[in-house]
């Protein structure tokens, strides 16, 4: 009974953060929250990891067609350097830039980082994402794909960067910066994602061992996998659905989330 009621949490959890993930309230912090509510204590890293790695698989899935025509154009225009091709050639090149913030700020503050997981900081950068959400809630851009800069993609990076302290959403930091430069919702939207890929596939490649060590016995490895394929299907279909929040332009009711549960969060945990 106490192996099934673990395996139930852990599920649980796998749910909770892929649905959290896509949405701007960071699945990182709810993460958090819920080891808290549910009194399951998770060594390391190595559990967000793998569940974000779900998230990951949700959201190739999603951009798969994204995915193939870059991958298609960019090898194209290096081999021919057809004009028609270089917009997404560009765009790759925008998405290699705005990975490499995140990418040093956590190799060189990675264990500060996992320092500040607990619900008290959690509570603060809910509502700092909530703030930030708030501002941006009637922006309408207007750059596309086309019109991006490399800036743009390094300001983007920098604040995936920020969102490594948990609270901060890594959706939410990425889309509400790409708004403030004049991006359409669509585009931010789609960097944003797209950005999360090589982020969270070299964080997972980076932490295989840890995941490893962490499994410790076979009910730990199903737990392990009932809350990938849970962060899987959850992320899929909360990917799907904020992206229809986005077209409607209802950020403001995200905002209202993270005010009222990082109140909460302070207040009673």
């Amino acid at each position: 009974m106490e192996q099934l009621w673990l395996l139930i949490k852990y599920l649980f959890l796998g749910i909770f953060q892929g649905f959290t993930e896509p949405i701007p309230i960071s699945s990182s912090g709810h993460l958090v929250i819920a080891q808290e509510l549910l009194d399951l204590n998770l060594k390391g890293l190595s559990f967000e990891v793998l569940v974000n790695f779900g998230s990951l698989i949700a959201v190739l899935i999603i951009y798969r067609d994204d995915l193939i025509r870059l991958v298609k154009n960019g090898i194209g225009y290096l081999l021919s350097r057809d004009e028609r091709q270089k917009d997404d050639f560009d765009f790759i090149i925008y998405l290699i830039i705005g990975t490499i913030p995140a990418g040093v700020l956590g190799i060189l503050l990675g264990d500060a980082i996992e320092g500040l997981s607990n619900v008290q900081t959690v509570g603060i950068t809910l509502i700092i994402t909530g703030i930030a959400l708030w501002l941006i809630r009637n922006m309408r851009g207007r750059k596309g794909d086309s019109q991006m800069t490399w800036k743009d993609a390094l300001i983007v990076g920098i604040g995936q960067a920020v969102a490594l302290i948990p609270g901060i959403s890594r959706s939410g930091a990425t889309i509400v910066a790409a708004m403030f430069l004049g991006m359409k919702q669509e585009t931010a939207l789609r960097f944003s994602f797209l950005l999360f890929i090589p982020v969270s596939l070299g964080t997972m490649l980076l932490s295989i061992e840890e995941v490893i060590a962490n499994a410790t016995s076979a009910t730990i490895w199903a737990a392990y996998a009932i809350a990938l394929a849970g962060s899987v299907v959850a992320s899929y279909f909360s990917l799907k659905w904020f992206m229809n929040i986005m077209a409607q332009g209802n950020l403001k009711y995200f905002a209202f989330y993270c005010f009222i549960v990082g109140g909460l969060v302070i207040l009673f945990l």
